[in-house]
């Protein structure tokens, strides 16, 4: 069992920055238990990977090894909340989180529905959008740019994706924001009761698409999920709905942390935001190290399914693991130089925002064409960009590091 010490990742300073306690942790306690959530947190990159790679050992689910008796309560009783059913079932009990074969048949089926439209075909819709955006920046009065750039990219993307027309995105982007809010050990009844009431409102929505596409298929995404069939296997309504309601999540939620989180690292190292006026060919491999440097997935948890030792802690199954991502993306053995500074020369491509094994996120692709294709229309239009006033205080969230507002103003060429 890892050390037990004192972890407040809803502390003021740990919200805002929790990088230095990171950095002490992996020195000091690079394994440790917490019993709020009932995990034993790994720091180090070596340890968070082999863990997300194992898969006899570790899971996303545990009913394909283990009965409900050998497994800890509490923590079943936190990751299903009895007061959100519909959210349990369409959010919580989506295809991300099963194992083999259940995982095998519909990520194989959802991943021929995605690819059936490749990431290059969105390039030149949201190029458009992209410069559209910041045409629109006036040189040198402020802006919010969660609001009015980093959020307005990929809710087009996802609604453009699922064939959804734009008079809808706020009403996606509404329900995005409420149905991530209980994954987190903090969230409140009213929270559930929020995510709740998005998740019915969200399902009733989808079936009237689905209903639509059955009527006339398009090349979108549903359209291609009623389509897709393999050896007799085909995806359910059901199925369908809740891989689409992880697509917004996915491809939303965590795009617009990417973003934001990127532009106020940029904004806070001009020399480097200069290097990339100067180097726009580079973006690319930038976006590796800007996600690898404020991580916009923090942590993700596995359950443990059978007895076993990590780096020398011992584990028992039927209990969880909290692997600590923005912990692992700034572990100085894993990556060269001062992890804590932001250097886009750096090779980051090993970064662990996207997960890794099985479960690494099908929609990478797509995230990273956005923040391409965002940071490409602003490098391109902007000699620098500058925070202009306080920063609000960021989402209170060990797992989702993003921004709600990022005052920030341009200076153009």
């Amino acid at each position: 069992m890892g050390d037990s010490v004192t972890f407040n990742p809803y502390s003021k300073e740990y919200i805002e920055n929790p990088y230095p306690t990171l950095a002490r942790l992996r020195k000091e306690s690079p394994v440790f238990r917490d019993e709020d959530w009932r995990l034993t947190f790994f720091t180090k990159y070596e340890d968070v990977k082999s863990i997300m790679k194992d898969r006899q050992r570790f899971g996303r689910d545990f009913r394909h090894r283990l009965s409900a008796e050998e497994v800890d309560t509490g923590i079943v009783k936190r990751l299903f909340p009895s007061d959100a059913p519909m959210w349990v079932k369409y959010v919580r009990e989506s295809f991300i989180d099963f194992e083999p074969p259940q995982h095998t048949r519909l990520r194989s089926l959802v991943s021929q529905a995605f690819t059936r439209r490749s990431s290059a075909s969105f390039r030149p819709s949201l190029t458009v959008l992209a410069q559209s955006l910041v045409n629109e920046l006036v040189d040198g009065e402020p802006f919010d740019a969660i609001e009015s750039f980093a959020s307005p990219i990929p809710v087009s993307l996802i609604a453009d994706l699922m064939g959804i027309e734009p008079q809808h995105h706020q009403r996606l982007i509404d329900w995005s924001s409420a149905t991530v809010i209980p994954y987190d050990n903090n969230a409140s009844v009213a929270d559930r009761a929020k995510a709740e009431q998005a998740t019915v409102e969200f399902v009733y929505f989808l079936r009237e698409e689905i209903e639509r596409r059955r009527q006339t298929a398009g090349t979108d995404l549903i359209s291609s999920m009623l389509e897709v069939e393999e050896n007799g296997e085909t995806l359910t309504e059901d199925e369908i709905i809740a891989t689409a309601i992880l697509t917004l999540n996915a491809g939303h939620e965590a795009t617009v942390q990417a973003l934001g989180n990127g532009l106020l690292a940029l904004a806070n190292s001009p020399d480097q935001y200069e290097w990339l006026v100067q180097n726009p060919e580079r973006i690319p491999s930038a976006i590796d190290e800007l996600l690898r440097f404020d991580t916009p997935l923090q942590m993700f948890e596995r359950w443990i399914l059978e007895d076993c030792e990590v780096s020398g802690y011992s584990l028992q199954k039927g209990q969880k693991v909290g692997l600590l991502m923005g912990s692992a993306n700034h572990d100085e053995t894993a990556f060269k130089g001062d992890t804590e500074t932001l250097d886009l020369t750096r090779d980051s491509r090993h970064h662990m925002a996207f997960g890794a094994g099985l479960h690494h996120c099908v929609g990478a692709p797509l995230a990273k064409l956005e923040m391409e294709i965002a940071l490409g229309a602003l490098v391109t239009n902007a000699k620098s960009i500058v925070i202009d006033g306080p920063v609000p205080e960021r989402k209170s969230s060990l797992i989702f590091r993003g921004l709600s507002a990022l005052p920030l103003r341009i200076v153009r060429h």
